[in-house]
């Protein structure tokens, strides 16, 4: 698998490393860049995988939420240009509350529900690609409900209220009051919006991804000569360090860095005399796993006007 000077200095970006250990890397894992991005952080030559997706997608998330429930949206557009567009926001506004009102998951059932002026969502967003004159897409929904308790909506990079580049949602499950249960959903969406946890808890952790850490891991420990039985332990410490710092519940609440965040919730639920359950989040970054290609503007303007 071939690779281009664009791949070492993309490596270079992600991992922190050295030009030339990139192209190692590279040459060794056969242009596989994922491959060079595990051998690189196993020979401890990169820093760790930034948790924030390097992407360039536009558009914008909205939140919303009524007492128990609460649902995020994703919309991409081509240009930040259009995420400023009056129109393009009343609709991820309005296609946000149908969801919500609808308790809609997927986005196809979105595309078929009826959007306020009597079309289909998915009808309202085509006129808009022909008015606007950019492709845009329904991108991803997810819905998060108590049966008591409170969701509590915070959007980060706010562009208008409840639309904005990060949307968090989190659940409360619980008897206490709102004015107890909004402040520290706030601050723990505030956390969640900052730390990019990767699951609730970390039996919740994505299998591929622990398989992955404990292949690291297993790399780095074979690299200290030390005993088997040593090794095992070491693969497994550090295994457990990456679990504890990717689930919500065991992570250091960035407004104290010294109490987990299901520590936060139980001092919480004993100063409100109530029991306070954290039970689902969402948090949408806008353009999240999304490649967008990258273009030489000089280029397209030389190609545009027939020159070399």
């Amino acid at each position: 698998m071939a690779y281009t000077a664009a791949d070492v200095k993309n490596l270079r970006e992600r991992t922190g490393a050295g030009m030339m250990d990139c192209k190692k890397a590279l040459d060794e894992a056969a242009g596989d860049f994922e491959a060079a991005v595990d051998a690189l952080r196993a020979k401890g030559l990169a820093a760790a995988a930034k948790k924030s997706s390097r992407t360039a997608a536009e558009g914008l998330v909205g939140v919303a939420v009524s007492g128990t429930a609460g649902i995020a949206v994703e919309v991409n557009s081509e240009t930040d240009f259009v995420a400023k567009n009056e129109q393009f926001q009343d609709f991820v506004r309005k296609a946000t509350q149908v969801a919500l009102d609808g308790s809609i998951t997927e986005v196809e059932a979105l595309k078929a529900a009826a959007y306020p002026d009597g079309e289909t969502v998915g009808d309202k967003l085509t006129s808009n690609v022909a008015t606007i004159g950019e492709n845009q897409q329904l991108r991803r929904i997810k819905l998060v409900k108590v049966g008591a308790g409170l969701v509590v909506p915070y959007m980060h990079n706010a562009a208008a209220p409840n639309l904005g580049k990060i949307g968090v949602l989190v659940a409360l499950e619980s008897d206490a009051a709102a004015d107890v249960l909004e402040p520290l959903g706030k601050q723990i969406a505030m956390h969640i919006a900052a730390a990019f946890p990767l699951a609730l808890n970390a039996d919740d952790l994505d299998a591929d991804l622990i398989a992955r850490e404990r292949k690291i891991a297993a790399e780095k420990a074979a690299e200290s000569g030390k005993p088997a039985e040593v090794q095992a332990k070491m693969v497994d410490g550090a295994v457990a360090k990456y679990a504890k710092e990717n689930a919500l519940l065991s992570q250091l609440f960035v407004m104290d860095n010294k109490n987990t965040v299901q520590q936060v919730v139980d001092a919480a639920a004993k100063a409100a005399g109530a029991k306070i359950a954290l039970v689902d989040y969402v948090r949408f970054q806008l353009g999240e796993g999304i490649e967008k290609e990258e273009t030489d503007f000089a280029a397209e303007v030389a190609a545009a006007a027939g020159l070399k």
